[in-house]
């Protein structure tokens, strides 16, 4: 059909409308694009320049200096060494489990060392970053790899700061040591650091290194490197270095403390010694010890099940750890709460048959023949058990172990050392929480001279020996000052002690050391301003009456001595025990006698010091000691 003119006007006039519908369509796409590109194009072009660079720049973090440990006269105690390790990129090796064997033909790696770094190579989930095949080699070991590169591809030697204890075993318990973080140890973490996740960087696991690692860690660095679209780094652009951990300066003295473990050698026992200005602990030594640096390279199984199943246990931290029976340190306490109750004065005596009777059961004092009529000072003095089961029937369980508390027992003491036992000062209440048993006239007995359910730490004894000694409140401090800031005073408020009860106490001790009857009277000191005032004790670890000679070492009784020193102006506490040792005044008396002169004197005492019977032993030991010292120190540097 032939459209007519008019008809062909209108559709053209049609067709036009919608070409300008959508021209204008389209020129509105394109201006809301050009708008969009000039946005992103000029307002936006840092923003994404910065978004392009952080794609083509990757941060890395550079792990800090730790923090280093100082004795109270700025003696290195632990320390960083320049650390040469080994490394693997696994994408760069044809074959990395080839490789890994090559390398053990150059240097040391154990089967146990092989595995760890295999597996720990299956466990990354990028190939291209180093993973540590072997730590802490020597530069020798470093010249064979780097001579044989061409047949290791992928391996590389670094260098890097290792944590180092100069002093080996020395302070193994006290500043313990550092290790590889642990899946363990980022449990802790709600939300990790990301130092953490540096390969085979060190954090404290026990010790101060532990309590403090805070402080001691330090800050990251970082270095911007930039990377290809896989991630692999191509090269470092800049680096700004971490900021090194705090130090931290100790109360301890490094001579004293060698002194101490020369003087303890291979007994199983402890040592502490306490200064009565602040509560510093001069020395804290348990022997036998270990070597921490075994523990920061990667203790091996061998190494490990030695000092395991070593009866003398070189692993635990006896003197915060341990907890042991008291023996007749204790008679001190029962002293004071029977004075403070007002039940005895000085010069009233009770009589010593050599037993005493409680309903139908008999207890028995150390002399089976008795000692008599004995006063407060003559039943310290000889260590009378009669007098004391007396004692306790008077006073009660109650004040005897309020007392207890008040000298420092029965809570853990505050200080930065790992698993610190509260010890145990027994009561009423607590024998029906924990054993749901009624308390006992015989148990009080037993407490009132240090046996029974009661246990206490030889730092505990230290504390209580100090308190006698001023009449403060005064604690263990171990710290002395963290990156240059000195740690709070703790030398104590007063106690609230009666001044005359602490003297009559302090005088009977002094006799204990001084008086011809005195059960310590063999290890005493003969410099008149260096008498010391002390107490043995020997606690059971059978209930049964056999010599200690005639019983495996282990089931013989624990030997114990608290004491302080000077007596009429004491400057420090001390406290001894020797595990299995036998009686305090044959085993662990003499060793705080040889301690106590070392600290006052401050180096090896004159032999005018010790009785006139003793000095010739005492110069042989002393020349023992002191080679022994030499040898020890000879060693040292040839581990550095």
């Amino acid at each position: 059909m032939k459209r007519t003119p008019k008809e062909t006007a209108q559709s053209a006039r049609r067709i036009t409308r919608r070409g300008l519908i959508l021209g204008g369509l389209q020129l509105g796409f394109a201006g809301v694009l050009a708008t969009r590109m000039r946005h992103m194009q000029v307002d936006q072009a840092d923003e994404f320049r910065l978004l392009a660079e952080e794609n083509r720049i990757n941060i890395r973090l550079l792990p800090p200096a730790r923090g280093r440990l100082f004795d109270r006269e700025g003696r290195i105690i632990a320390d960083n060494a320049p650390a040469y390790r080994i490394t693997l990129v696994p994408e760069d090796a044809d074959d990395v489990e080839v490789v890994v064997q090559r390398l053990a033909q150059l240097i040391e790696l154990d089967g146990p060392a092989i595995d760890r770094a295999l597996a720990e190579i299956r466990r990354s989930a990028a190939p291209f970053l180093p993973v540590t095949i072997a730590d802490r080699v020597s530069w020798e070991a470093v010249s064979r790899v780097a001579v044989n590169a061409p047949a290791l591809p992928g391996v590389a030697p670094e260098v890097g700061l290792s944590r180092y204890y100069p002093l080996g075993g020395l302070y193994a318990h006290v500043a313990g040591y550092v290790g590889p973080v642990s899946e363990r140890d980022l449990a802790r973490y709600e939300d990790p650091p990301p130092l953490l996740r540096i390969p085979r960087f060190q954090i404290g696991k026990v010790g101060i290194e532990f309590h403090h690692e805070e402080t001691l860690r330090g800050r990251a660095g970082t270095k911007r490197v930039e990377v290809n679209a896989t991630g692999r780094v191509m090269r470092e652009i800049d680096r700004r270095e971490g900021e090194a951990g705090g130090d931290l300066q100790l109360t301890v003295d490094n001579a004293l403390q060698e002194y101490v473990h020369a003087r303890l050698g291979e007994e199983s026992a402890s040592v502490v010694v306490m200064d009565l200005e602040h509560g510093d602990l001069l020395a804290i030594a348990s022997a036998p010890s270990y070597d921490p640096n075994k523990f920061v390279r990667g203790i091996s199984v061998a190494d490990y099940g030695v000092l395991r199943e070593n009866i003398r246990r070189p692993l635990a931290s006896k003197t915060v750890q341990d907890a042991y029976p008291p023996g007749s340190t204790f008679k001190m306490v029962t002293a004071l709460a029977a004075l403070a109750a007002g039940v005895i004065g000085p010069d009233e005596t009770v009589f010593c048959p050599g037993s005493y009777q409680v309903g139908t059961r008999t207890f028995r004092c150390w002399k089976r023949g008795g000692h008599g009529h004995m006063n407060l000072e003559a039943s310290m003095r000889e260590s009378c058990d009669v007098y004391y089961y007396d004692l306790a029937l008077k006073v009660g369980i109650e004040n005897i172990a309020a007392m207890a508390r008040k000298l420092g027992l029965g809570s853990a003491p505050d200080i930065p050392m790992s698993a610190v036992t509260e010890g145990l000062v027994p009561d009423i209440e607590w024998k029906q929480r924990v054993r749901n048993d009624g308390w006992r006239i015989g148990d009080t007995v037993n407490v009132s001279i240090g046996q029974g359910d009661i246990l206490t730490s030889p730092l505990q004894l230290a504390v209580m020996s100090a308190r006698i000694a001023t009449g403060r409140a005064i604690s263990p401090r171990l710290v002395r000052r963290v990156d240059g800031v000195e740690t709070e005073s703790r030398a104590g408020e007063d106690l609230g002690l009666n001044p005359q009860h602490l003297r009559w106490v302090q005088r009977a001790m002094h006799a204990v050391m001084n008086d011809r009857r005195g059960t310590a009277y063999g290890s005493r000191i003969e410099t008149e301003t260096m008498l010391m005032a002390g107490k043995t004790g020997t606690a059971q670890v059978l209930n049964r009456v056999v010599k200690n000679d005639e019983v495996p070492w282990e089931e013989r009784d624990h030997a114990l001595f608290v004491s302080f020193a000077p007596a009429d102006n004491p400057r420090i506490a001390v406290s001894v025990v020797v595990e299995h040792g036998g009686g305090g005044s044959a085993a662990a008396a003499p060793i705080a006698r040889d301690v106590t002169l070392q600290a006052l004197y401050g180096d090896t005492p004159p032999l005018d010091a010790y009785p006139s019977a003793q000095r010739t032993r005492i110069e042989a030991q002393q020349e023992r000691l002191e080679r022994e010292r030499r040898l020890r120190r000879a060693a040292e540097q040839s581990r550095a």
